[in-house]
C-alpha cells in the first residue's frame, strides 16, 4: 500500500511541474496544434496551443511507478513491464502521428493502416509474451487464454484467437481513447476515474489472491492474477499523472494531450483490463470510450447504408464523436466535459458494483 500511495504523489507532482515546463518548451519550439476543419468553429482558437502533452503523463506515471516500486524495496514485476510495453508502445505510434500533424501542420498524420499497423505490432508483442512466458511459481501467466468478466471462464482458447482478441481489445481501447480526446480535459478527467478504478481493482484482488496465505480468503471467490498490486501501483501512477496534467489541460487548455497521450493511456486500459481478468467488465468501467467508439461507427453505417439506398448520405448525429455533436448543438465546451466526465463516474461506478457483485455471489 506504501508503494500505491507514494506512486501517486510522485505522479501527480511530476505531471503538474512537468506540464507547466512542457508547455514552455513546446510553444517555443513551435509544436502547435492544427485543427480539423469540420470540428466546433470553437475550437479554432485552439490552433498553435502546445499538443503533444500526454509526453508528460508517460514520463511522470513510468518514472513514479519505478521510483515508488525501488523506494519500496521492491522490483519491477513481469505484468508491470509488460504493461509499459503497452503504454509506451501506443504512445511511440500516438507521437509519430502527433509530430507529422505538427509537422506538416496537417490534422490527418500517420494514414489509418500505418496506425493500425504499429498498434498491430505492439498488441500482439504484448500478447505473445503475456500468454506465453513469465509463469509465476504457482504457474499463474501475465494473461490468460479465457475470456473473463471479473474471473476466467469458458473453455481455454487456441492461442491464435487470444491473439485476436488482444488485438482486437488492444486497437479498440486504445482507439476508443483516442475518439474521445477531443475537448479540454475531457479524456484526462475520465481517465483519471477510469485508472482509478483499476487501482481499486487490483487491490482487492491482491487481497483476495488465490493461493494466498491469508485465513480471509475463500477458494471459490480468489482472483487467479499474476501481479496485481504492482498492477495498482502502475494504475495509481497512471490515474495520478492524469490528475496532475487535467491542471493545465482543463478549459482553457494551456496544452493539448495529443494522440501520444490518448493512444498510451487506451493501451495501458487494454493491458490493465487484460491481465486483471476483467475483459469485458472493461468495457462497462470505460463506458464512455465505448460511446464515443459507437457513436463514430453508428455515423459511419448510417451514411454508407443511406448513401447506397437513397443515392444521399444521411448522418445520425451532426458530427462524430459524439461529444462533438452537443457542441454543434450548441452547448458550451465546459458543459460537454462536464456531464460526459458525470457519464465516465457512472460507468465507472457500474462497474465497480458489478465487480463486487460478483464477488459477493
Amino acid at each position: 500500500m506504501r508503494a500505491i500511495l507514494l506512486s501517486g504523489a510522485l505522479g501527480v507532482i511530476g505531471s503538474l511541474l512537468g506540464t507547466r515546463l512542457a508547455i514552455g518548451w513546446f510553444a517555443r519550439h513551435g509544436f502547435g496544434q492544427p485543427i480539423r476543419q469540420d470540428g466546433p468553429t470553437t475550437h479554432h482558437v485552439k490552433r498553435g496551443t502546445p499538443t503533444m502533452g500526454g509526453l508528460v503523463i508517460l514520463v511522470s506515471a513510468v518514472a513514479a511507478y519505478l521510483a515508488a516500486t525501488i523506494l519500496t524495496g521492491n522490483r519491477p514485476s513481469a505484468s508491470a513491464w509488460l504493461l509499459m510495453i503497452l503504454f509506451l508502445g501506443c504512445g511511440v505510434v500516438g507521437f509519430l502521428d502527433d509530430f507529422i500533424k505538427v509537422y506538416t501542420q496537417d490534422n490527418r498524420g500517420l494514414s489509418s493502416r500505418k496506425k493500425m499497423a504499429g498498434q498491430t505490432l505492439v498488441a500482439l508483442l504484448f500478447g505473445v509474451l503475456a500468454t506465453q512466458y513469465f509463469a509465476n511459481d504457482h504457474g499463474v501467466r501475465p494473461a490468460s487464454q479465457y475470456l473473463s468478466g471479473t474471473h476466467d471462464w469458458g473453455i481455454k482458447l487456441p492461442l491464435v484467437v487470444v491473439l485476436l482478441l488482444i488485438w482486437f481489445i488492444v486497437t479498440a481501447t486504445s482507439n476508443g481513447a483516442n475518439l474521445t480526446d477531443g475537448a479540454d480535459g475531457l479524456l484526462a478527467g475520465s481517465s483519471a476515474l477510469i485508472f482509478g478504478a483499476y487501482t481499486i481493482v487490483n487491490i482487492w484482488q491482491n487481497n483476495q489472491l488465490c493461493d494466498s496465505s491469508r485465513p480471509t480468503v475463500v477458494e471459490s471467490q480468489c482472483y487467479q492474477v499474476r501481479d496485481p498490486l504492482d498492477l495498482a501501483v502502475f494504475a495509481a501512477a497512471i490515474t495520478a499523472a492524469c490528475v496532475g496534467f487535467l491542471w493545465w489541460n482543463a478549459k482553457p487548455a494551456r496544452i493539448i494531450m495529443g494522440d501520444v497521450g490518448s493512444l498510451a493511456i487506451g493501451g495501458a486500459l487494454a493491458g490493465l483490463a487484460i491481465m486483471s481478468r476483467t475483459e469485458l467488465l472493461m468495457a462497462v468501467i470505460a463506458g464512455l470510450f465505448v460511446l464515443e467508439t459507437l457513436s463514430v461507427l453508428l455515423q459511419m453505417i448510417s451514411f454508407k447504408l443511406t448513401k447506397r439506398l437513397t443515392g444521399t448520405g444521411r448522418r445520425i448525429f451532426r458530427i462524430a464523436p459524439v461529444h462533438h455533436h452537443f457542441e454543434h448543438a450548441g452547448w458550451d465546451e465546459v458543459t460537454v466535459v462536464i456531464r460526459f466526465w458525470i457519464i465516465a463516474g457512472i460507468c465507472v461506478a457500474t462497474g465497480l458494483g458489478i465487480f463486487y457483485a460478483s464477488w459477493l455471489t
